[in-house]
């Protein structure tokens, strides 16, 4: 019984965090009423309480599930493809199939990247920092004392990543394969000029 219940639970937590998805891709989070998401996912308004304290609770719940899953997920790739050629390329791969396979997460993290919430700023710049401090590591132990600066070029390649990551929201068919090669150009040429082979 006790397992039905936090069954249900959790899928109306997962009803609520659509929802808010849903309705923040049309007019951004920080405009979404409580009893609109509530509507939205089928329960009342007082239901809500019983999952999220707040609307700002509900949010940083679904950036912590962006930026959890997407660390996760290119920490893998990279550990997959470690002393590979090709590790720069499974990356941006993979960082674009995650955007293409949850474009709604994504467009949420993008838009409060630059919304008007100072907590949800807050708390993606600290996501930033440790995804750029993972990839630092990374490149240390990849490099040694070859590379110059490595958190100077994770950082320089964390934006290159999230920022033009960004327009794979929108772009389609031949714009996303020119999109995926500046990406890994890019980050290649970054990488070559740290390593001083440029």
């Amino acid at each position: 019984m006790a397992n039905k219940r936090k069954e249900t639970k959790e899928k109306t937590r997962r009803k609520l965090i659509q929802a808010s998805l849903g309705l923040s891709a049309k007019k951004g989070f920080t405009a979404v009423s409580l009893r609109e998401v509530a509507g939205a996912a089928g329960i009342t308004p007082a239901a809500f309480y019983r999952h999220f304290k707040t609307m700002d609770e509900l949010g940083i719940a679904v950036l912590d599930e962006v930026a959890l899953s997407l660390r996760t997920l290119l920490r893998d790739s990279r550990e997959r493809f470690r002393g590979s050629e090709k590790i720069v390329e499974a990356t941006v791969d993979s960082f674009l199939e995650y955007v293409a396979e949850h474009r709604l997460l994504f467009h949420f993290f993008v838009s409060e990247w630059q919304g008007s919430s100072e907590l949800y700023r807050g708390f993606i710049q600290d996501e930033l920092a440790l995804f750029t401090k993972d990839l630092t590591e990374d490149l240390e132990r990849n490099h040694g004392k070859k590379l110059k600066a490595a958190a100077l070029v994770a950082e320089a390649m964390a934006a290159v990543v999230f920022t033009m990551g960004a327009q794979a929201l929108w772009v389609k068919g031949k714009g996303q394969v020119i999109l995926r090669t500046k990406m890994i150009d890019s980050l290649r040429l970054i990488l070559a000029g740290a390593l001083g082979e440029t």
